[in-house]
């Protein structure tokens, strides 16, 4: 396969999304009779998820689906979701077990019924089916003229009777089983929004466009009570069942009415419970709770236990209202993410579990003026964070976060510890706060220390100010740092060289302590944003022409230049040990520059631009923010968790799409064509030997071959004092025979009646294994055999099959000469070159008076003597090169 063709990312897989809690659709509340639990299922874009109301914990999410889902519904066994034309049910909140295809239009309202589904389109087509067949039971047809379906409920008790609400303001009874309309209500002037079936029977709560909310009989037809809520059309209903006559009502601006139906009025009004509309409300059965979400991605728990009728928050999860612009880890450990939002909020996300999330708040020039006003009127909030800085070295003792606003000379401190805006407001005198001057911040750092803060203009100043007290503390160059806008700063990990990019094209390395200017580079284009990896002193810009350069803080040179992006880059992060560089464009490409081979290692399309990256502390994940998503999206490195196998990739490469962590399909569905590729890279073995010119050692551990020559001294060492006792009845066990690989023993009775009593007295020459292996291979001249079989022995085996070799026990002058020769061959080879050297040692030290009266074997020894000096003569040398140029690496001034 063509390395262009292989499928998405080989360094990072789509892990999990942070931050995506609901949409625009109402969410459904499930009870689960054998957990005694409810939970909450959420619509976020094309998959849902499931939450347990007791701790608002995450219980599941769903498989993803190839739309965004339009419409969420469910019963006691299954979910069911509107996508496009087709309605799929799932089963365990996760996969896909039905699929009802069969509208022409798009689905935009379901009921479960029973064992029955129903869906209407917008074609105004309302079709009934059976759940398990997946067949079509009925479809009814309405004029969209005189009543478009808009809302449809089941009244409790009415058996195969299904009430609709039109866009007109009339409704409409019908049995369902029969298909006959049953009655028809005159309804009221404006469009039915809500039909929610109230505690009484026979009534039924309907909520209207116009904002007026009618308590209607239907067995009469007659109205009960009608409210009128002045925030616009009706969103959702729902009636409290825990003793308290209260009905609560959703508003397309964030706010919920409660109305007492005894007194039938207005009981309180909860103000902002959401940013947005309320896409659905509900109180659960029996107790004193109500649940909202909205599309400010929010679910919010609501406890009434406080007079005056009104609930407070009890429990809630919160992402982004709007995209964020920013993220960034805090802290050492990697488990907490910073992000900054388009709504201007500063949030902090926990990669191990939701209940560690916090928000910051909202930005304000004035906080105490703030909490005495609503946040959302106040004038005083101040605009979206544009880019920040943290250090978590001093969070305990003041501020660790500071921040820029789109358009505001001043920047912002944030405490972390306490989770809200910090004490501070850093702003230079030098402009007299004069805001006409369309000055602002653009680049922020802080030190490593968590002491001091450097701030960067858009008027080329850099201003240093003291993180505990507020206080400015100096400014870099004697008027402005730089002609243009400043487009980076950082300062270095031991607060020695503070680093500034700006739009005159230059990079200024400055004195941190004295503020004087070091050194500058012009880089010939202007930069966009920089990113400096502190241990290393590798300092990343990013430039107006797509392309990058790595500098060098140490030798203060560019020592890298990559090329390859094809549109503006948003966002740098570095891998924690500074080797790898990830950068993410308008392109919608993430890429991996490996630093060292100076190559693009990775590449991976996204179908939506990333804007911001971080890497963990540790390395584990990388994290991604995109453009008009509202979470946080964590990639792992596949790295840490097995052998990955880095290619530097072709110029021409053209990089595939993956999806974003979160919506993934399951990895049984993920491209197959690059597992062979994959599972030959992981599967490579390494030769025996790499070259025939290499001499190779053997991987035999160092007990197996170092000890040959002292195993007398070690028996003798380890000789028992005592002679072993014979136990009086041994216990039964399998007889084997000794050896480094067990062997049963072959039994001693199972042919004794076939057994001779005729004595072989062939079986006294006591030839063994590798004696018999060591003869034949002299007749053929090929001694891997004998070879093999003395790698599988240990020490004792060895040193008694070469004692063996000798004629007093046995042997024979011809074997000790084939022995020799077994070495040269090793030598020959130059494998085994530590076991040859073993091995010889040994059979010296047992033969050398025998090899000293024989002159067979005294012309043999001589050969193996000569091939070994020669060989250790040419290591020797390639020894003396290695040591001559290392010690001159280490001497010489470079």
């Amino acid at each position: 396969m063509p390395v262009g063709s292989k499928k998405g990312s080989v360094i990072f897989s789509g892990f999990r999304a942070l931050g995506l809690y609901s949409n625009h659709l109402s969410h459904v509340v499930r009870y689960h009779k054998k957990h005694r639990e409810f939970y909450i299922v959420t619509s976020v874009g094309n998959c849902f998820h499931t939450y347990n109301v007791k701790k608002l914990g995450i219980v599941a999410v769903s498989n993803a689906l190839p739309e965004d889902i339009s419409y969420l519904a469910a019963d006691r066994m299954l979910v069911y979701v509107a996508i496009g034309k087709k309605v799929s049910a799932f089963a365990r909140n996760k996969e896909v077990v039905h699929t009802y295809t069969g509208h022409g239009a798009d689905v935009h309202l379901l009921l479960p019924f029973g064992d029955h589904i129903i869906s209407v389109d917008r074609d105004n087509a309302v079709i009934v089916w059976d759940v398990e067949s997946e067949e079509e039971y009925l479809q009814i047809t309405f004029d969209k003229v005189s009543f478009e379906v808009s809302a449809v409920m089941h009244p409790s008790t009415y058996l195969n009777k299904i009430l609709f609400g039109s866009s007109q303001g009339g409704l409409q009874l019908w049995n369902v089983k029969s298909n006959k309309l049953l009655y028809t209500f005159t309804g009221w002037p404006s469009g039915v929004t809500v039909l929610q079936q109230t505690p009484a029977v026979d009534v039924v709560g309907v909520g209207l466009s116009s904002g007026q909310i009618i308590i209607h009989n239907i067995k009469f037809d007659e109205s009960l009570m009608k409210f009128q809520q002045d925030w616009g059309p009706v969103t959702s209903l729902s009636f409290r069942t825990d003793g308290h006559p209260v009905m609560a009502a959703g508003s397309p601006l964030g706010h919920i009415g409660l109305w007492d139906l005894e007194e039938k009025k207005l009981v309180c009004q909860m103000r902002d419970a959401h940013n947005t509309a309320i896409a659905g409300l509900t109180f659960l059965h029996g107790e004193p709770l109500l649940i909202t979400n909205g599309a400010d991605n929010g679910i919010r728990v609501w406890i009434f236990d406080t007079a005056g009728g009104g609930g407070r928050l009890l429990r809630s999860r919160l992402g982004h209202s709007a995209p964020p612009t920013k993220v960034q880890h805090h802290g050492l450990n990697g488990h907490h993410i910073l992000s900054a939002g388009q709504d201007g909020t500063l949030q902090s996300f926990s990669t191990v579990h939701e209940r560690f999330n916090r928000s910051l708040g909202h930005g304000s020039i004035n906080k105490k003026k703030s909490k005495k006003k609503s946040l959302r009127y106040d004038n005083l909030k101040l605009p979206a964070i544009t880019t920040f800085a943290s250090e978590s070295a001093r969070q305990s003792d003041w501020d660790s976060i500071v921040a820029c606003h789109r358009g505001y000379l001043m920047t912002t401190t944030w405490n972390y510890q306490k989770g809200s805006m910090g004490a501070h407001k850093l702003e230079p005198e030098r402009f007299n706060k004069n805001r006409a001057l369309s000055v602002h911040a653009t680049a922020v750092d802080i030190t490593s220390c968590g002491n001091f803060v450097v701030v960067g203009l858009s008027s080329g100043h850099i201003d240093v100010y003291n993180m505990q007290s507020g206080m400015h503390r100096g400014q870099y160059g004697e008027d402005e740092a730089h002609r243009g806008a400043v487009r980076g700063v950082s300062v270095d990990g031991l607060n020695q060289l503070t680093v500034s990019a700006g739009a005159d094209k230059l990079v200024n390395i400055w004195k941190f302590k004295s503020r004087k200017l070091v050194h500058s580079i012009d880089l010939g284009t202007r930069p966009v944003t920089t990113h400096l990896h502190r241990d290393s002193g590798m300092l990343a810009v990013a430039l107006d022409d797509f392309t990058l350069n790595v500098m060098d803080l140490e030798t203060k040179r560019i020592v890298r230049k990559f090329s390859g992006h094809r549109g503006q880059v948003n966002d740098m992060a570095f891998s924690p040990d500074g080797r790898w560089l990830i950068t993410a464009a308008m392109d919608c490409t993430i890429r991996t520059w490996d630093l060292p081979s100076g190559c693009l290692v990775d590449c991976f399309l996204v179908d939506f631009a990333a804007v911001s990256l971080t890497m963990s502390p540790t390395g584990d994940f990388l994290a991604s923010s995109h453009v008009d998503n509202l979470g946080i999206y964590l990639w792992s490195n596949n790295t840490l968790c097995g052998m990955v196998s880095l290619r530097p990739l072709p110029a021409d490469y053209e990089p595939t799409a993956i999806m974003l962590p979160g919506t993934c399909p399951s990895q049984d569905e993920e491209g197959e064509g690059d597992a062979d590729l994959d599972t030959e890279m992981i599967e490579y073995e390494s030769p025996e030997q790499l070259d025939e010119q290499l001499v190779t050692l053997s991987l035999l551990a160092d007990s197996r071959w170092k000890n040959l020559l002292h195993l007398d001294i070690i028996k003798q060492r380890n000789k028992p004092k005592v002679p072993p006792k014979v136990p009086k009845a041994a216990p039964f066990f399998m007889p084997t025979i000794p050896g480094l690989i067990p062997q049963f023993a072959p039994s001693e009775g199972s042919n004794q009646g076939e057994q001779s009593k005729i004595v072989n007295f062939g079986v006294l020459a006591q030839k063994s294994l590798f004696y018999q292996q060591l003869e034949s291979a002299m007749l053929s001249n090929k001694y891997d055999g004998p070879v093999g079989m003395l790698k599988e022995m240990g020490p004792s085996g060895i040193d008694t099959e070469l004692r063996g070799l000798a004629p007093d026990m046995g042997g024979d002058v011809s074997v000790l000469q084939g022995f020799l020769k077994m070495v040269a061959s090793m030598l020959d080879s130059k494998r085994d070159f530590d076991l040859a050297q073993a091995y010889l040692a040994l059979f010296l030290k047992l033969h050398l008076r025998l090899i000293s009266q024989e002159p067979g074997l005294m012309e043999e020894a001589s050969k193996v003597s000569e091939k070994l000096e020669e060989t250790w003569t040419s290591m020797q040398t390639l020894f003396n090169q290695s040591l001559c140029l290392l010690s001159y690496t280490k001497s010489a001034l470079l």
